[in-house]
C-alpha cells in the first residue's frame, strides 16, 4: 500500500515500491489542478527568490487584503494557514472540542487531527445510494451530540456537495445545539461558482460555521501549503492564538497574492478542462465495468469490477509508470474502491489505456 502516511502524491514511497524515478510517475493520486500553477505565479515565484532572506509576514496582510476584496469578506473574518490541514488544526486547537463528528467516508485528516489532540470522533457514514453522502437526520442527530462537525463540500473522496438548503439546515441545528460546523471547501473552487453550494454569503448568519478554503489543489502550489479559514472574528482569535509566528512561509504568500490575481482566463479554462476529462473518464470507465460516483469535483471515486482489488489495481498500473489512491481503507468503501484525478487528455487517455490492459490480466 502507497498510503503509508494517510494520502495519496507519495512520489518517494512509489519509486521505492516499483523501482523508478519519482519523476517517471503520471500521478492520480493527488487531485491537483492539471493546468499546473497560473503564469504569474511562476513570474512572481521566480523574481522572488533574493525574498527569501527575509520573514514572511507573520499577519499576513497582504495576502489577506487581496483575499478580502476577491470574496468580499472582512479582513477580520479570514485566519491563513499552512495549507488546509494547519487550518483545521488551529480550529481544533482554538476551539477545543471534545467530542467531534465526522461523515465518513471522508478526509482522513479529520479523524486523524481530532484524535492526535485529543477529542472523541462519532461518526455516521454516507450511503451508497445517496451517493455516499449521509441522510440530513443522521448528520442533524450527530450535531447534537457533538461540540464540532466536519462535513466535505464537496466531499474528498467522492466529490459529492450536499445542497445548500441541507447546508442551511445544518447551520441552522448546529447554531441551536452551540455546535460549531466547519465546512471543508478545499475542492469548491473546481465547481462553477453558479453551481457552487456555499455558505459563504452567509457566515454572518451563523457565527458558529466556519469555511476551510485551500489555495494548493486549484492553484497548483501543493509543495508551498497554503490555505485559510473564514469564521467569525472570535474564533479567528482563538486560532491565531495557537498558530506558530512565521508558520506560513514568505514564497507561499507571494504565490497565493498572484493566483488571486490572475486573470479569469486560468479560471475558465481549469472549469473547461475538468468538466470535459471528467465526462471522458466517467464514460470509459463505465465501459470497462466500473461504477463510478457522480462527483462534481478534479476526482473520481470509482469502484472496480469483481474480482479487482484497489491493491491489485494500485500494484499493476504502478508497475506501469501510474499511481492511483486506494480508498480500501475508507471507513464505509470496500476493497474495490480508488480515487482518480481529473488530468489533461494526454495523461487520461493514458490512464484508460492502461487500466484497459491491466484489466485484460487473469487474477
Amino acid at each position: 500500500m502507497l498510503e503509508r502516511y494517510g494520502h495519496g502524491g507519495d512520489l518517494e514511497s512509489a519509486a521505492k515500491a516499483y523501482g523508478k524515478d519519482e519523476g517517471a510517475f503520471l500521478d492520480f493520486s493527488a487531485n491537483i489542478n492539471p493546468l499546473g500553477p497560473p503564469q504569474q505565479v511562476l513570474k512572481q515565484l521566480e523574481g522572488a527568490l533574493s525574498s527569501i532572506i527575509r520573514y514572511p509576514d507573520p499577519g499576513h496582510r497582504k495576502f489577506k487584503t487581496i483575499l478580502g476584496r476577491k470574496l468580499s469578506v472582512d479582513e477580520d473574518n479570514i485566519c491563513v494557514g499552512n495549507g488546509a490541514a494547519e487550518c483545521m488544526s488551529l480550529i481544533l486547537l482554538g476551539l477545543q472540542p471534545q467530542k467531534v463528528g465526522i461523515i465518513e467516508p471522508c478526509f482522513s485528516e479529520y479523524r486523524q487531527l481530532s484524535e492526535q489532540f485529543n477529542a472523541e470522533v462519532y461518526s455516521v457514514r454516507g450511503r451508497q445510494d445517496k451517493d455516499w453522502k449521509a441522510t440530513m437526520e443522521d448528520i442533524g442527530q450527530l450535531i447534537q451530540q457533538v461540540d464540532l462537525l466536519f462535513i466535505g463540500q464537496p466531499n474528498n473522496p467522492n466529490g459529492v456537495q450536499y445542497t445548500l438548503g441541507d447546508l442551511r439546515m445544518l447551520a441552522e441545528i448546529a447554531e441551536q445545539f452551540n455546535t460549531y460546523l466547519v465546512v471543508d471547501e478545499a475542492f469548491i473552487d473546481f465547481i462553477p461558482k453558479q453551481q457552487q453550494a456555499s455558505l459563504l454569503s452567509d457566515l454572518n448568519r451563523y457565527p458558529r460555521t466556519l469555511l476551510v478554503r485551500s489555495m494548493t489543489k486549484f492553484y497548483a502550489i501543493p509543495g508551498l501549503r497554503l490555505g485559510y479559514t473564514l469564521a467569525h472574528p472570535d474564533i479567528v482569535r482563538s486560532m491565531k492564538s495557537k498558530q506558530v509566528t512565521w508558520s506560513v512561509n514568505g514564497l507561499a504568500l507571494l504565490a497565493g497574492e498572484a493566483a488571486l490575481d490572475s486573470d479569469e482566463e486560468f479560471e475558465r479554462s481549469t472549469m473547461e478542462l475538468i468538466a470535459t476529462e471528467r465526462l471522458v473518464l466517467v464514460e470509459a470507465l463505465t465501459q470497462l465495468g466500473c461504477k463510478v460516483s457522480p462527483g462534481e469535483a478534479n476526482f473520481l471515486l470509482v469502484e472496480l469490477p469483481n474480482p479487482w482489488r484497489a491493491i491489485d489495481m494500485q500494484r499493476e498500473l504502478g508497475l506501469r509508470g501510474i499511481l492511483i489512491r486506494s480508498c480500501a481503507m475508507y471507513a464505509g468503501l470496500e476493497e474495490g474502491h480508488i480515487r482518480i484525478a481529473v488530468k489533461d487528455s494526454k495523461a487520461n487517455r493514458l490512464f484508460l489505456a492502461e487500466i484497459q490492459n491491466v484489466m485484460e490480466i487473469v487474477i
